[in-house]
């Protein structure tokens, strides 16, 4: 699987909230785009990764 530019190890399917969860990242404050097509916040615990597929992951960051 490539993440942002990068091959990854998916390791066994698993849900995009899953992959995310592990990743660290706070799924409420990231925008996801799998294979081309952004992935909207309510699909995230159902939608499925493979090994194949292709995320851009942008985390939004707060300032003043």
């Amino acid at each position: 699987m490539i993440v942002n530019g990068m091959e990854i190890a998916l390791g066994e399917a698993c849900t995009l909230l899953a992959f995310l969860d592990r990743g660290g990242y706070d799924a409420a404050r990231v925008a996801v785009e799998k294979n081309g097509e952004i992935v909207s916040k309510s699909s995230f615990d159902s939608e499925m990764l493979c090994d194949g597929d292709k995320l851009e992951i942008v985390a939004f960051i707060g300032g003043g």
